[in-house]
C-alpha cells in the first residue's frame, strides 16, 4: 500500500464528505506508514484527520475528505 492507494480506500469508505476506515496492519513499519501518509494527506489539502487509533491489528481512521478537483 503506498500514499494514493491509501487516499482511494478513504475516498470509498466516506459517506458524503465524512470517512471512516479500519485499516489493516502486519508491522509496526505498516502503521508508522500509514500514520505517516495520513499525515501528507491532511497537509496536501486532501482530508482533515480527526481521529487516528493504532488498535492491536489495525489503524482506525476518522475525519473529513475535503473537495479535491
Amino acid at each position: 500500500m503506498d500514499k494514493e492507494e491509501l487516499f482511494k480506500k478513504l475516498r470509498i469508505s466516506s459517506r458524503g464528505n465524512l470517512f471512516e476506515a479500519e485499516i489493516p496492519k502486519a508491522t509496526k513499519e505498516d502503521e508508522k506508514a500509514i500514520e505517516e501518509w495520513a499525515g501528507e494527506l491532511e497537509s496536501e489539502g486532501k482530508i482533515k484527520l480527526r481521529e487516528c487509533v493504532r488498535r492491536e491489528y489495525s489503524v482506525y481512521l476518522h475525519g473529513i475528505l475535503k473537495y479535491v478537483p
